[in-house]
């Protein structure tokens, strides 16, 4: 199993000055307690489970460009991206150039996209939810198609490409790792069975139930079940044990869960790494 730190939490008591060396120094000792993926939101405002929108945000693929020049090992992706914030073009050339510059430690990670208030805020576009997932599976057929040999032209409903070119080419192979977030049963596991290597849900998702209909979409699609990897997303607090870290690990083993990607909503999140890092030696052979 791998496990995941997920650096969503960016106020701290040093301010702004100091936020590229803190996130670098997390970023740095996380890869050396054997922590596996690093992710970072694709917000531009802080959301309500880590604080008020005023607290500090980074965009998210200047922060993983950072991350990847911190670091050596570690996969890097968003958790995740709102596929109305870019246009799929740009988005897929922003992942294949993350990948390249960090010797192919990319990913994408993506879904249909939430939060209303903060596109409104900003100017950025915010169609109805039918919309927004026609056009998160236009910008996965797009980015699987820039990063295929071929460039030829896309014609969907909501994007028109004239060619789909990028160079240089991903080095990851077969191209970058591509997981959706959400549980949403009648078009998000669908895109998954159809699209990804991964499917991303809550720690405290009804997994038995998401893997049931996973499966049924799977067989209408002629999809192996088993090569799409099952990831979950847990959270670090001032109360949480390690054995109690390592027993929801556990607990999500059973389902069949291969990465855990923790987040922390505390000030100091140094603190979540430490006890992160002191059971990666016992679950990395799970």
């Amino acid at each position: 199993m791998d496990l995941g730190f997920h650096l969503a939490q960016l106020t701290f008591d040093s301010g702004p000055a100091q936020l590229g060396p803190t996130v670098a120094r997390m970023a740095r000792d996380a890869e050396d307690g054997g922590i596996a993926r690093l992710t970072v939101m694709d917000h531009f405002w802080q959301i309500s489970a880590y604080g008020p929108p005023e607290r500090d945000m980074l965009e998210a693929y200047t922060f993983l460009g950072f991350l990847a020049a911190n670091t050596s090992k570690v996969l890097l992706h968003t958790m995740v991206t709102g596929v109305v914030y870019r246009e799929p073009g740009l988005l897929a050339k922003a992942v294949s150039t993350l990948d390249v510059l960090s010797g192919g430690r990319a990913g994408l990670g993506i879904g249909a996209a939430w939060n209303d208030e903060e596109a409104n805020g900003l100017g950025l576009p915010f169609p109805s939810q039918r919309e927004r997932f026609e056009r998160l599976e236009e910008a996965i057929q797009i980015a699987l198609q820039m990063w295929s040999d071929s460039d030829e032209p896309y014609e969907g409903r909501h994007y028109h490409l004239g060619r789909t070119l990028s160079v240089p080419k991903t080095l990851s192979q077969p191209r970058p790792y591509l997981i959706i977030g959400g549980v949403g049963e009648r078009k998000t596991l669908r895109l998954v069975a159809q699209y990804a290597d991964a499917s991303n849900w809550f720690a405290n998702a009804d997994f038995p139930h998401l893997i049931d209909v996973l499966k049924g979409h799977c067989d209408t699609v002629g999809r192996d079940f088993d090569t799409i990897e099952k990831t979950a997303q847990g959270r670090i607090d001032a109360s949480t044990t390690r054995d109690a870290l390592l027993a929801e690990l556990e607990r999500l083993r059973g389902f069949g869960v291969r990465a855990v990607y923790f987040s922390s909503p505390l000030s100091d999140p140094h603190r979540a790494i430490e006890l992160l890092t002191s059971v990666t030696g016992e679950v990395e052979d799970w």
